[in-house]
């Protein structure tokens, strides 16, 4: 494991990913401030970093700024985003030096902008590139080596052209895809359409299991709740949740007692914004601005009485110059805990 502030890998030993639920990487959101609130919800999910790309790890400074977390972040993934298998094989040691815990190929992201540089979704007309990748990077580190993908890229077969695509990346020593039970259409749509406009097929993920057995298969996209999560787990091997987990993170705190069978660490939704508060201080002294943190917080009282005030306060305040550890304090106020603590 790394210490977070040199990025030096102890190499104590880790223990056996378990998969079961994560969050999925999201571009601005899963950033370090949205996973070190996440682990006062859930200590069990597996969560991952913002999409890195190679250029950034191998040419950015410093390096921190991109790979920087804390330990209570683990188990933690990275995942990384370039097409050049060496390039990426040298960000995977990188990310084992720096103490991560997977690193994991983005070949699901469909933005003009990593498309132009052969990053993300694309790659799916790609699989010779993705399994030279794959096998590149395993060779250089210990840690698992993973794809995250989509069911396919335009007017590929759904079935022909995913077989063909997973089972060559298989042969290359991958053996833990999550797929995002969507097409991505690299034109005609945007980013932000292609989260939501092509059909969700979760049947096509389920079958790939029946017919890959021996791979480790999770499921990306549209899911909002734990119990759909039961569901799918009936089929498959693993649940990625992405944008409920970050507009109502209240739906961690159920994670670690649903489906791992182990008590949560927050009792409540102000257990959990108390628990979180000595890391808003020590980012604070560290020199970030209040509201780069605590917007991650603005959905925790989703539906709640108060819950718009507390939002309301937050985003009037936090990005005030001098904002601090008391404008959250104020915002905390403004929801009643006693009011949440009744029965409905």
């Amino acid at each position: 494991m790394a210490n977070t502030t040199t990025g030096i890998n102890t190499g104590t030993a880790r223990p056996a990913l378990d998969r079961t639920f994560s969050v999925a990487p999201m571009m601005d959101w899963t950033t370090r401030d949205y996973r070190a609130f996440a682990r006062t919800l859930s200590r069990h999910a597996l969560l991952y970093t913002e999409m890195v790309t190679t250029g950034a790890i191998l040419h950015g400074s410093p390096r921190k700024r991109f790979l920087g977390y804390e330990a209570v972040e683990h188990p933690l993934a990275l995942q990384l985003g370039g097409s050049d298998a060496g390039e990426l094989a040298e960000c995977a040691a990188i990310a084992e030096e720096w103490g991560y815990d997977e690193v994991n190929l983005n070949v699901g992201c469909p933005s003009d902008r990593v498309q132009n540089n052969l990053i993300g979704a694309c790659l799916m007309g790609h699989p010779d590139k993705v399994a030279s990748a794959v096998k590149a990077m395993q060779a250089a580190v210990s840690i698992p080596v993973t794809v995250k993908c989509r069911i396919g890229i335009d007017d590929q077969d759904e079935d022909a052209d995913l077989e063909r695509f997973i089972d060559e990346v298989a042969a290359a020593g991958c053996e833990v895809f999550t797929l995002h039970a969507r097409k991505a259409w690299l034109e005609g749509l945007s980013p932000k359409e292609n989260r939501d406009v092509p059909p969700l097929n979760y049947g096509r993920v389920h079958r790939l299991k029946q017919q890959r057995p021996e791979l480790h298969i999770g499921i990306n996209g549209g899911i909002k709740t734990l119990n759909e999560c039961r569901e799918h787990l009936e089929c498959v091997d693993s649940v990625m949740i992405g944008r409920e987990a970050y507009q109502n993170p209240w739906l961690l705190a159920g994670v670690d007692e649903a489906l791992y069978g182990k008590q949560g660490p927050a009792a409540s939704r102000h257990d959990a914004a108390r628990a979180f508060r000595p890391y808003i201080a020590k980012r604070l002294d560290e020199g970030a601005k209040l509201n780069h943190i605590t917007r991650h917080l603005l959905g925790l009282f989703q539906g709640c009485p108060g819950g718009r005030r507390f939002r309301r306060h937050l985003s009037e305040n936090a990005h005030r110059d001098g904002a601090g550890l008391e404008v959250f304090d104020e915002a905390l106020s403004l929801v009643s805990e006693e009011r949440l603590a009744q029965p409905a």
